[in-house]
């Protein structure tokens, strides 16, 4: 399994990007997608999870409200929408897989059931 985001950039505070993840080399089941961020000092969080067998969407309270997962299934692509965005979303971004395809992991949060890693996407919030 290949993942590869991309969407990052330099946005102002209170501004929007969608980061894309696409997603290649699975052989029967989507697996599901989760996104994380790594703040240059900071350890990865998780942002979110999306489960591609049943759509369920997991949150931490960091990114309710501002941050939403989506699919779309015929371009096997997994996008972060992320509104309303403060300097301390600066970030890079990277859109992780379990090995195993359908449910996110239990529990999503933790980057260590993530098997499979994209190359990770810069986003910079500043005026």
């Amino acid at each position: 399994v290949q993942l590869q985001a991309s969407g990052g950039g330099l946005v102002q505070p209170g501004g929007s990007l969608r980061l894309s993840c696409a997603v290649s080399g699975f052989t029967l089941n989507r697996p599901a997608v989760g996104w994380f961020r790594q703040a240059p000092g900071k350890e990865r969080e998780a942002i979110s999870c999306l489960s591609t067998n049943n759509d369920i969407t997991y949150y931490p309270d960091l990114a309710k409200g501002r941050f939403a997962i989506s699919s779309d299934s015929a371009k096997n692509t997994v996008y972060l929408q992320m509104n309303n965005l403060r300097p301390e979303d600066t970030a890079v971004y990277y859109c992780a897989a379990p090995q195993r395809p359908g449910g996110c992991p239990f529990p999503y949060y933790s980057d260590r059931w993530y098997t499979y890693w994209g190359q990770g996407t810069q986003v910079t919030v500043s005026s």
